[in-house]
């Protein structure tokens, strides 16, 4: 990003207050807000215990924290970001999504077009090299892997209650989702 379109987004971020239980984040020029629900929060909390468990004290994770990603004005907040060993953030606190290694967004029926549509093309960009989708509403994950050239070679979806495999990853786990909570 250019230093006009960081101030930019810095500034459309100071101007708009979200409230506490709501997520906002800027995708493509355009500020969403919408709020947390509890099927969200279980899930990130599923994620984010199966990850504990597999790097214990190495692991370096965000959740809705501002990240800047690739293309115009992109200040995502993902639900879930595991970031390589020994990052750290920038002179202005903010963290490089060079450094990412692994995205899971939530599925929010307020941001869904989102985190299928602008979000993973910049996470392809970015070479997030993987990206989970886990969606409570079709009550199926997808995973997206291989990042080139704007886009994920590898796609694998997988209905809630079977295991995603990714122990050919950077993260070398099984996802377990037969606990993940549905919308019904």
């Amino acid at each position: 990003m250019s230093s006009l379109n960081d101030r930019m987004l810095d500034d459309l971020f100071d101007k708009v207050p979200v409230p506490e239980g709501y997520k906002g984040e800027i995708v493509e020029g355009a500020f969403y807000i919408a709020p947390h629900r509890d099927i969200h929060w279980q899930t990130t909390s599923t994620i984010l215990d199966t990850l504990t468990a597999r790097f214990d004290n190495d692991l370096q994770v965000l959740s809705d924290v501002r990240i800047d990603f690739p293309g115009d004005l992109n200040g995502f907040a993902p639900d879930v970001a595991k970031l390589r060993d020994g990052s750290v953030a920038d002179a202005e606190g903010r963290w490089l999504h060079q450094d990412v290694e692994f995205i899971a967004e939530v599925i929010d029926p307020h941001r869904a077009k989102n985190d299928y549509g602008p979000k993973r093309t910049a996470y392809a960009v970015a070479e997030v090299p993987v990206y989970l989708i886990a969606d409570p509403y079709q009550a199926k994950c997808h995973l997206f892997t291989r990042p080139r050239g704007g886009e994920y070679l590898s796609r694998l979806s997988v209905t809630y209650g079977a295991d995603i495999d990714m122990t050919n990853t950077i993260l070398g786990l099984t996802l377990k989702t037969d606990e993940f909570p549905r919308d019904s």
